[in-house]
């Protein structure tokens, strides 16, 4: 797909629609349920709200001489940068902010964006999460997987003290609620250690209290992004998980799925029927500098969704959730047990309370390593020497 002057031209393949059609079918809009024949304003403005991540050109070098766009291969990490977008405007903005196109730049909402913008300085830029991808084993320009991108995240979610959030990757299809726990409240906190400062942030809207919620035990709760890598059949999705893979666009928790086709990443965010309704990155525009106070952020936004049949999903995917609290997180764990892994012969993944006991103990990433000042800070980093290859 490319962008030019306002006109988007689809890839064959692509099922694409100009707007969501007539259907008396529920549409599912990442917790939120439409009626596409009488909530149609409401739908198209909650659907092109969502930070839409492309392929972008012309941004400064990865390590000084690596690849300066991603065409071709950073559609996955785009749509892991939209998943944690997600999350992160609903942490600062509420589930419920909308994008109004009028000039005005609201703060909360600009400065979510501007950690993703195409700049080594920014947390999650294409640059950091490209980089960060060499400690996972890919060079920068190959192809990421589901879960790549999630463990890339996950380090890079470490040095955004403004968010305090933590990114929890749920392994081999299994969610231990007590290690999320531990991880959310307990001392293990990668903050605590190295005396992160805390800002503000406040229940289902702009910031008002402490992001580091207290939890019924009495300790504090760091807001959660669950990550669930799942493999859902072989080569083609088993029809069996289909129900459970809807169900999760119903969950107020919900912040999407990351999957697609092979080598084609999407990041989808709701469906209608047997069709998904998703983000596309597959569009090469310009890189934005965000730093510009003449710049804009329309480039940032999709007029149009794309939809699939859910048939055609390819089966590896990674599901989010993200819990701003502890109750959030009770929440869910009571949704999943209810509509997935209770509910199901054959369960998308499976929930147990504690670890297995022959299971090695759980070792939450904190971001520490040997250096002269005890830690490493991804802003910090000296990768201008660098060279990588471009792969495929």
């Amino acid at each position: 797909m490319d962008y030019v002057d306002g006109t988007f031209t689809y890839e064959s393949g692509t099922v694409a629609a100009a707007d969501f059609p007539q259907t008396e079918e529920p549409v599912y809009i990442l917790g939120k349920v439409y009626s596409a024949l009488h909530d149609r304003e409401e739908l198209r403005h909650d659907f092109v709200s969502r930070l839409w991540m492309t392929y972008r050109r012309n941004f400064p070098a990865i390590g000084g001489t690596g690849p300066s766009g991603d065409t071709g291969w950073g559609c996955m990490l785009r749509c892991g940068q939209m998943m944690l977008a997600q999350t992160l405007l609903v942490h600062h903005c509420g589930r419920d902010w909308r994008w109004l196109d009028d000039g005005q730049r609201d703060k909360l909402y600009w400065k979510v964006l501007s950690l993703f913008q195409d700049k080594k300085s920014a947390n999650f830029s294409i640059q950091q999460i490209a980089s960060m991808g060499v400690s996972e084993g890919k060079a920068v320009g190959q192809w990421f997987g589901p879960n790549t991108v999630a463990q890339v995240l996950k380090k890079l979610a470490v040095y955004d003290e403004w968010s305090n959030l933590v990114i929890h990757v749920a392994m081999d299809n299994t969610v231990i609620e007590n290690d999320i726990r531990g991880l959310c409240m307990g001392s293990t906190d990668s903050c605590d250690i190295m005396g992160c400062q805390n800002v503000k942030g406040a229940e289902g809207g702009p910031s008002q209290t402490n992001h580091r919620l207290k939890g019924k035990s009495g300790g504090s709760w760091k807001p959660l992004l669950l990550v669930i890598p799942l493999r859902l059949g072989l080569t083609d999705i088993n029809s069996v998980y289909i129900d459970s893979l809807k169900r999760c666009f119903t969950f107020k928790q919900s912040v999407g799925i990351i999957g697609g086709r092979p080598n084609h990443a999407h990041w989808f965010v709701g469906f209608l029927g047997d069709k998904l309704v998703f983000l596309d990155p597959h569009t090469t525009q310009g890189m934005t500098d965000l730093d510009d106070p003449t710049s804009n952020d329309q480039s940032y936004h999709c007029q149009y969704p794309s939809l699939m049949k859910v048939t055609e999903l390819d089966p590896s995917i990674a599901v989010g959730f993200y819990c701003r609290n502890e109750d959030d997180f009770t929440d869910f764990c009571c949704q999943a047990r209810k509509h997935i892994t209770d509910a199901k012969k054959t369960p998308m993944f499976e929930m147990f309370q504690d670890r297995p006991s022959h299971w090695p103990p759980y070792e939450p990433y904190t971001g520490l390593t040997p250096s002269t000042t005890g830690f490493t800070e991804v802003g910090s980093q000296d990768d201008s020497d660098e060279e990588f290859e471009l792969v495929g």
